[in-house]
């Protein structure tokens, strides 16, 4: 049986008040800590829905409070079904 393909998808989280108190402090140990803050909450939702060595995140979004991932249509599926997640979408790519 052929491995499903897997594509690039973006996700987008859920209103998260910490995020929203981090992403107002400009300084750099600000910036840092937001940066922690959410690569560790990302990284511990795709530990909890999906499982290991079958996806892999390209990189988290601290603008936006999302992260970009290497997954299948079925793990889609999956991430879109979860409490803290507002938006799956799959990568366009523009001609």
């Amino acid at each position: 049986m052929a491995k499903p393909q897997q594509e690039v998808y973006f996700v987008f989280m859920n209103f998260d008040p910490l995020y929203e108190r981090l992403k107002a402090d400009r300084s750099k140990q600000g910036s840092a800590a937001l940066d922690a803050y959410l690569t560790q909450k990302h990284d511990k939702l795709l530990a909890k829905l999906l499982p290991p060595g079958t996806y892999w995140k390209k990189s988290s979004l601290a603008i936006v409070d999302g992260f970009a991932v290497e997954i299948t249509d079925a793990q889609a599926s999956v991430l879109r079904s979860a409490k803290e997640v507002r938006v799956v979408e799959k990568n366009q790519e523009l001609a």
